[in-house]
């Protein structure tokens, strides 16, 4: 992948919310969680290093959401609702952005997206051990009628 390819820009489903990131490793980071958020959410994620995320529009409209340890950062258009980007819990240096906020990219590109152990996040599996990945989901398209 090209330097260029890593390179996107995306924005809210409004438009309110615009920004320009460099994904740290394209988009092969693509996941999914499936902490309590993450299932409701349901949105696929792609990593971009802390410094490398800049809201180029609409900073005023974007809401903050937390819960539990606070350490994880959610945040969302406050006119449309949709989640942007978050900080991660598992590293607070890097960011987790919504890959279907990216500007020609759609959630259904990605034929497989492993699903990450969000129950039992990383940061407390000394206390509940258990996998680091808990499934694929997979995208398969209808054939054509």
């Amino acid at each position: 992948m090209t330097a260029d390819e890593h390179e996107r820009t995306g924005g809210c489903h409004c438009g309110a919310v615009r920004f320009r990131v460099r994904l740290a490793e394209g988009l092969d980071s693509a996941r999914r969680c499936d902490c309590s958020l993450c299932r409701m959410r349901g949105a696929v994620a792609v990593t971009a290093r802390q410094g490398d995320l800049t809201i180029t529009q609409g900073e005023d409209m974007l809401a903050l959401y937390t819960f539990n340890t606070e350490v994880a950062e959610h945040y969302f258009c406050s006119r449309c609702g949709i989640y942007t980007h978050h900080r991660r819990r598992s590293d607070p240096t890097q960011f987790g952005v919504n890959a279907a906020c990216l500007d020609g990219v759609s959630p259904f590109d990605f034929s497989e997206v492993i699903v990450t152990n969000g129950r039992q996040h990383p940061n407390d599996r000394a206390q509940q051990p258990g996998p680091s990945v808990v499934g694929t989901l997979t995208f398969t398209p209808a054939t054509e009628r």
